[in-house]
């Protein structure tokens, strides 16, 4: 029997509302994080009693990530598809500045406030009312339907791809984060430590002899030679403007900026060690390993003609895998296959869903699609709730658009996992 799932979906839609206020209820905040291991519990449980393959380990004290896998009845040979999302929220800040409650879900005129409700926790809310539904009305896909819950993605933290190192692949991955029901890729972006170091350290009374003709010392301030450094990244800066373009990005968006710096002992010494702290942000074409290449191979020219450089290497750190405990994050790019079968299908399910065409284009900001995609699973960025919405006071998300994006997985999932 084919089923109605958008009548399906409607007709039950108490039971979505009573998921998305359990998950809003949980304050799991990133930045500072180490306050997921509650909602990861609940989702578990509620996965548990649908049947799923359940494995869940900590990332961090607090943290933990979760894969729940529905088998299928034909998972060696049906397609398989993840449905990836964070449990992580954004900051709240003063809450006097919010009319709604953040960790109560509130409805008002056919909205649903509270913070995650677009960013991400309404997409989550939405996946796990799908599986409900295929178990009330008993409905088996025939490949394996997975659902990854992490953590972490707020700062940078790399939770699916923890998931991903652990051997979780799939025939494609919708990542549900906020998209407001654009079918969307991405571009990338990765953080570094760029630091100047002197082999020698010398007292601020020796400056006159390291920078006058006559003073007869070698060595320099590691502060000054830094700001070569970043002369140097605006030069490249300005070469990838006149180089480099990608349609649906604006030219020049794939910028590297210096975030941060800290150098020098205390105002008794020349400074001998200085770092920089960059963001870099690239195209959907580009990954992260070709654009560090690049920037270091563009930074060694500097420090061939450079005598000091020569002497003192420019050193990198790129990337981490926590903003929180490294300071450092990795987002990979992740360009859109329009011509391939699953990308087809989800158009044209949204399409009939809906009654109109699915906008297919670029996100300007970044998410964990990245990594599935980095992971070599064919994936693309979809899901509910406006961009404008994430992170904002009063943040909130259409009712509607949470019961259409129900329907659209579950006519997404059984065509697909066959």
């Amino acid at each position: 029997m084919k089923m109605n799932w958008t009548k399906s979906v409607d007709e039950n839609q108490e039971m979505l509302w009573e998921i998305l206020s359990c998950l809003i209820s949980f304050e799991t905040v990133s930045p500072p994080g180490r306050n997921s291991d509650g909602v990861q519990a609940y989702i578990y449980n509620f996965l548990s009693e649908l049947g799923a393959e359940l494995e869940q380990w900590e990332m961090y004290s607090g943290d933990s990530l979760l894969v729940g896998v529905i088998p299928g009845k034909r998972r060696k040979e049906a397609k398989s598809l993840i449905l990836n999302g964070h449990v992580d929220v954004a900051v709240v800040g003063d809450t006097s500045n919010w009319t709604h409650p953040p960790f109560e879900l509130t409805e008002e005129n056919g909205f649903l406030y509270g913070r995650g409700t677009a960013d991400m926790k309404g997409a989550m809310a939405c996946a796990l009312y799908s599986v409900w539904l295929l178990k009330k009305y008993g409905v088996k896909l025939g490949g394996d339907l997975q659902i990854q819950s992490v953590i972490g993605e707020e700062a940078g933290e790399a939770g699916t791809r923890a998931i991903l190192e652990r051997g979780y692949k799939a025939d494609f991955g919708i990542c549900m984060d906020t998209s407001n029901l654009e079918i969307q890729g991405q571009g990338g972006v990765i953080t570094a430590w760029i630091t100047v170091k002197s082999k020698d350290v010398f007292h601020d009374a020796v400056r006159r002899n390291l920078i006058h003709p006559e003073g007869g010392i070698f060595g320099a301030s590691a502060i000054e030679k830094m700001q070569d450094v970043i002369q140097s990244l605006r030069e490249l800066e300005e070469i990838w403007y006149e180089t480099k373009s990608y349609s649906g990005f604006e030219r020049g968006v794939n910028t590297i900026n210096p975030a941060v710096i800290e150098g020098g002992r205390n105002a008794a010494f020349v400074a001998d060690e200085c770092k920089l702290w960059v963001t870099v942000h690239f195209y959907p074409n580009e990954s992260y390993e070709s654009v560090i290449k690049e920037v270091e191979e563009h930074l060694q020219k500097l420090a061939n003609k450079d005598p000091w450089f020569r002497e003192n290497p420019i050193q990198f750190k790129w990337g981490g895998k926590s903003m929180i405990e490294e300071r450092g994050e990795i987002f990979p790019s992740a360009e859109i296959e329009k011509d391939s079968e699953a990308v087809r299908l989800l158009c044209s399910v949204h399409e009939v869903c809906l009654s109109k065409k699915a906008n297919v284009n670029m996100n300007p900001s970044v998410t964990d699609v990245g990594w599935l995609v980095h992971g070599g699973i064919p994936s693309v960025l979809y899901g509910p709730g406006c961009p404008e919405e994430a992170h904002s006071v009063d943040e909130c998300v259409e009712m509607q658009q949470l019961l259409d994006y129900s329907a659209i997985l579950l006519e997404f999932m059984e065509k697909w996992c066959i």
